[in-house]
């Protein structure tokens, strides 16, 4: 089974909501048409990836500027139950292709934000959303922790799908908590723009035997609105190159990494290559010394199956 993907490197209309989501339809919508069935967009690409700025937070203190900020991401983050989502449902339902869509998300209750994984089906709408169990550094000001229960993956008409945000990806348990579930994609969206993550894609392809899709945006300075470029270090202008790439099996770069640019990554991945990589190496299978080691994910639900999958 052939599945062509794409890899969306590009910005947000930044902490616009509605324009964001609006330019999501059209980067779909154009790579529909080229004959893809699964569409990645990189970490809060709803939003935007708040890169450098500060909330006006220091260890013992908070500022009223910070407060306001971050009420503003609050407001233009995605809440499950708003019409924005059921924009991307509607959408993908159209389209016939599925969406792995990177978004800080809102819930109502407790007013807390997380960097969330949406996975989206055309048949189904929201199969389920992966929540960063670790926000990294200074991303822990704003972003709260998951749990367990986000540890997801779904068995879909375009293969078993799951992965980790960021350098969630450093976590080997996290890494181990996704291959125990036999993943064909395993999809990675970030925003870490460093040469030294080809290396990380490679080897988590490498180690898990599956495609691995690393999804970064592409931002500059000059891609924030006015009054925010005051809150960013106004020496650089390429704030985040990117560096996305789609990985083999073995370990192959596919396509990428694509730096410098804007841009998107296509390519056409043959799930049949996933099984013959494991002759050797099946971090699951004959490679796991079960009667050595014991592994235990707390919360971590059962592999969700379409209803519909063919």
């Amino acid at each position: 089974m052939t599945v062509r993907v794409a890899l969306i490197q590009d910005s947000p209309v930044f902490f616009d909501l509605d324009e964001t989501v609006r330019k999501v339809e059209k980067l779909a919508e154009k790579y529909a048409a080229e004959g893809c069935n699964l569409i990645i967009f990189p970490e809060s690409f709803i939003p935007g990836y708040p890169r450098g700025f500060d909330f006006g937070a220091v260890i013992g203190s908070r500022t009223q500027e910070g407060r306001e900020l971050y009420a503003i991401y609050h407001e233009n983050s995605l809440d499950l139950q708003g019409k924005h989502l059921k924009r991307l449902e509607k959408l993908s339902e159209k389209l016939g292709v599925y969406l792995v869509i990177g978004a800080t998300e809102k819930e109502r209750v407790n007013s807390s934000l997380y960097c969330s994984m949406l996975y989206i089906s055309p048949k189904e709408g929201l199969l389920g959303v992966h929540r960063k169990i670790k926000p990294t550094g200074t991303e822990r000001l704003v972003w709260a922790e998951a749990d367990g229960r986000s540890l997801v993956s779904f068995d879909t008409s375009v293969g078993r799908l799951g992965g980790l945000i960021c350098w969630e990806n450093y976590m080997p348990l996290a890494r181990m908590s996704m291959y125990q579930k036999g993943l064909d994609i395993y999809i990675a969206p970030t925003a870490d723009a460093r040469e030294q993550w080809t290396a990380t894609m490679r080897h988590i392809a490498l180690e898990g035997r599956c495609f691995v899709l690393g999804c970064n945006q592409y931002f500059t300075r000059s891609m924030y609105p006015e009054t925010y470029k005051k809150l960013v270090d106004p020496s650089t202008e390429e704030i985040c190159p990117g560096g996305s790439l789609i990985v083999s099996p073995l370990g192959e770069v596919i396509e990428g990494p694509l730096f410098g640019s804007p841009g998107a990554l296509v390519a056409d991945l043959d799930l049949r290559q996933v099984p013959a990589s494991r002759l050797d190496f099946d971090v699951n299978g004959h490679y796991n010394r079960k009667d050595i080691f014991t592994f235990e994910v707390k919360g971590q639900p059962e592999t969700k199956t379409e209803k519909f999958k063919s």
